[in-house]
């Protein structure tokens, strides 16, 4: 049940960012900017999208198995620190915000797409840290601990 409701959640993630891939060729279109398609940026961006997949599959489990909630506007009550967790403090955002919409603007040949993901990595960064900053004040010691165990993103 925690495997379904890990790809459940997920395929809700991946549609987000195909929409982005699909929306980012409607205003290059309406901009008249050239796309980039191509064999290889299709098998590329089909790969970060698989790669992103996969992440915040595994990444989603381990919420589900620790009975904690993917989407929280609340700290948690636990601080996982294994499995993806054990080499990217932010698994979730990595693979959905980063490889899966990247890879949806590769495989669209989207610059659009493509400028749209990369301007919101900064804001993405500003939410991450304010989510940091809560989970310092809930787990003192044992979140600095991880913190110098684990990158923020990679």
């Amino acid at each position: 049940m925690i495997v379904i409701r890990s790809i459940l959640h997920n395929f809700i993630v991946l549609a987000v960012g195909l929409l982005i891939g699909l929306a980012g060729t409607k205003l290059d279109a309406l901009f008249g900017i050239e796309e980039f398609r191509s064999t290889i940026t299709m098998v590329v961006g089909s790969l970060l999208i698989l790669t992103g997949f996969l992440i915040r599959l595994w990444a989603t489990y381990y919420f589900y198995k620790n009975h904690m909630k993917v989407i929280s506007t609340i700290t948690q009550g636990t601080l996982l620190t294994s499995g993806p967790y054990r080499y990217s403090r932010n698994p979730l955002y990595l693979g959905g915000n980063v490889f899966i919409f990247f890879g949806a603007g590769l495989l669209f040949g989207s610059p659009v797409a493509m400028a749209i993901t990369a301007l919101h990595l900064p804001f993405l960064d500003l939410f991450i840290r304010r989510e940091e900053r809560q989970l310092e004040q809930k787990f003192g010691e044992e979140w600095n601990r991880y913190k110098r165990t684990a990158r923020r993103w990679v």
